[in-house]
């Protein structure tokens, strides 16, 4: 049985409790990061804090804690779990009140709950064999560039995908691919150009995107950072999505158009292998 995190206190699982009336609840209105575990260390772990910060800014949330106490209560979930590769989920919600639109006042203490799962991040085939994903309409909020718990959709999405044999789905606004279900899409053209959509408010604004961004330029690989279409995708030399939970995996097919010669294109190796050494191997 895990040992689970929840304000302060270190319990196992089926003893964890939170009130009915918790605004992540009854609103969603709480926000979450998943930070990868390689080796027993926290990957990127940096980079999950200060989006957790801008989150909750962005929400005028209450910071649950520091950041010195959030890697140490990180790294004891791990110890206490024994996770040598998996994750550590952590969220934090605006706290207990009774219901009501508006926001409770700032002396409210917020809600904190983590707990780690267990995942062979290094070992899972879809980083060689790639996966199969699905075009559909993207109808989530506008704000997708605040990791809420706001997933309804983008699981609805997932769905649809299994239901036509795909595994996961890009969703599509005006023609244009915003971002997977719960990763960023990236493609590689013709000419050997690496291309991801600009952060704004239309995507999250990704961990491991920027890490493969940096990993890109330190290579010399070209990218840029625009908008691409569904057709362009279809079209393109290479496909990928980048997540922290999966670092970044080949896209293969995009609703039955195999994209590339349907493998694990030279662009897309080339970033896992430098991601690897830079972020994986340097874990805290």
């Amino acid at each position: 049985m895990r040992t689970v995190f929840i304000n302060g206190e270190y319990l196992p699982e089926d003893e964890a409790k939170i009130s009915i009336f918790d605004r992540g609840f009854l609103f969603a209105d709480s926000i979450y990061e998943v930070t990868t575990v390689v080796n027993g260390k926290l990957v990127d772990f940096t980079s999950h804090m200060t989006r957790l910060r801008r989150s909750l800014n962005e929400l005028s949330m209450p910071s649950p804690a520091d950041d010195d106490t959030l890697l140490t209560m990180h790294r004891e979930l791990i110890k206490r779990n024994k996770i040598d590769q998996g994750l550590v989920y952590m969220q934090v919600s605006r706290g207990v009140a009774d219901r009501s639109f508006l926001y409770p006042s700032q002396e409210t203490p917020a809600t904190l709950v983590a707990f780690t799962q267990v995942n062979q991040v290094l070992e899972t085939p879809a980083l060689a064999d790639g996966i199969k994903v699905i075009s559909v309409e993207d109808q989530r909020w506008a704000r997708r560039d605040i990791k809420t718990t706001q997933l309804l959709y983008p699981s609805m999405a997932k769905m649809q995908a299994k239901s036509q044999g795909a595994d996961d789905a890009w969703l599509i606004e005006d023609g244009l691919v915003t971002e997977g279900t719960s990763n960023n899409a990236f493609i590689v053209t013709a000419e050997g150009t690496l291309v991801t959509r600009p952060l704004s408010n239309d995507i999250l604004h990704g961990t491991t995107r920027k890490a493969l961004l940096d990993c890109a330029a330190s290579m010399q690989i070209k990218f840029e950072e625009r908008a691409f279409t569904l057709e362009e995708a279809k079209h393109a030399r290479e496909a990928f999505i980048s997540s922290a939970s999966c670092f970044a995996v080949p896209v293969v097919s995009i609703d039955g158009t195999r994209v590339g010669d349907g493998k694990r294109g030279p662009v897309t190796a080339r970033l896992q292998e430098a991601y690897r050494h830079e972020q994986v191997d340097s874990g805290i």
